[in-house]
């Protein structure tokens, strides 16, 4: 790892070399995702998860141009908190890092970058994917391009219920993309537990789901695996409150002309600001639970 352009922490690097499951952490949900004044706290509280499970937490970012494997509480409190922090996918990896700035990773950035390290499990809250009315913007995730190339087990609570669910399957099975569904037959969407759509692949115990990672190395594929976790019965918002919000929040996104990376910041802030922190608080509850189960895949 030494020959590659990563700052990987002692811990992390120490659980690598010597086999212990790591699980990699995104960073934008830390400077994007959450209130500035409670994202250090709560980022600390699903490295905390990870480490009851018996793993070690590996929060990815871009930190004056270097990439950071593992943050202390120093640098993660600077990608919480400042303002410059920008979001970088893969394709802005050359440029921040160049410039020296600080970039928040995305789940694309942090899979790519958590494959480079070594790490195979990766703990996120909802997947990017196609948005409504592709067919006219072509606007899709670059995490899903991500997954169709990088090796890596992406442990999150389906897609994010205000993309276009069912495009974004279709684009997952077209990316030859494994999706397993971990403890269910229904595919989750992120604040709630069942889309109406069915997973391709149930799986109900992470060694089961280790398993499949360990035949698709076997085979050398070089796609991801989506490991589809859903929020937890007393976590998940009631589906009328999501629907009435979603469509509200839909309309105030065409009156706005609001398009492109800014849509789904939008909306997750228009569900916070609807429910009155309900969203938020359902979002971390989930990223807990997915960092957990994370946990448990990395150690099988």
């Amino acid at each position: 790892m030494t020959s590659l352009p990563l700052h990987v922490s002692a811990e992390v690097s120490d659980a690598i070399a010597s086999g212990t499951g790591v699980v990699a952490l995104e960073s934008t949900i830390i400077s994007h995702g959450l209130p500035t004044e409670s994202a250090a706290s709560t980022a600390r509280e699903i490295e905390a998860a990870v480490r009851r499970e018996g793993a070690v937490p590996a929060t990815i970012a871009l930190v004056d141009g270097a990439v950071r494997i593992g943050l202390d509480d120093e640098l993660l409190t600077r990608v919480a908190e400042d303002e410059d922090v920008v979001k970088a996918s893969i394709r802005d990896l050359g440029p921040v890092m160049s410039r020296g700035l600080t970039g928040a990773t995305t789940v694309a950035a942090t899979s790519y970058l958590a494959n480079m390290a070594g790490i195979r499990v990766f703990a996120t809250g909802g997947l990017g994917g196609v948005h409504r009315g592709a067919r006219d913007t072509w606007d899709e995730s670059a995490d899903l391009d991500a997954l169709g190339q990088v090796p890596v087990t992406v442990v999150c609570a389906g897609v994010k219920s205000i993309l276009d669910v069912p495009a974004t399957l279709e684009r997952l099975e077209s990316l030859s993309v494994t999706v397993i569904g971990y403890g269910t037959d229904a595919f989750p969407g992120f604040y709630i537990r069942d889309t109406g759509l069915t997973v391709p692949w149930r799986m109900d115990t992470p060694e089961q789901v280790a398993a499949v990672m360990g035949q698709r190395d076997l085979l050398g594929l070089r796609q991801g695996i989506v490991v589809a976790n859903p929020i937890d019965e007393a976590d998940e918002m009631d589906h009328v409150q999501h629907q009435d919000v979603l469509e509200s929040g839909l309309a105030e996104v065409e009156r706005q002309g609001i398009t492109g990376k800014d849509v789904t910041p939008f909306l997750l802030g228009w569900f916070h600001e609807q429910t009155h922190g309900a969203s938020l608080t359902a979002n971390i509850a989930l990223v807990l639970s997915n960092a957990a189960l994370a946990a448990r895949i990395a150690r099988a």
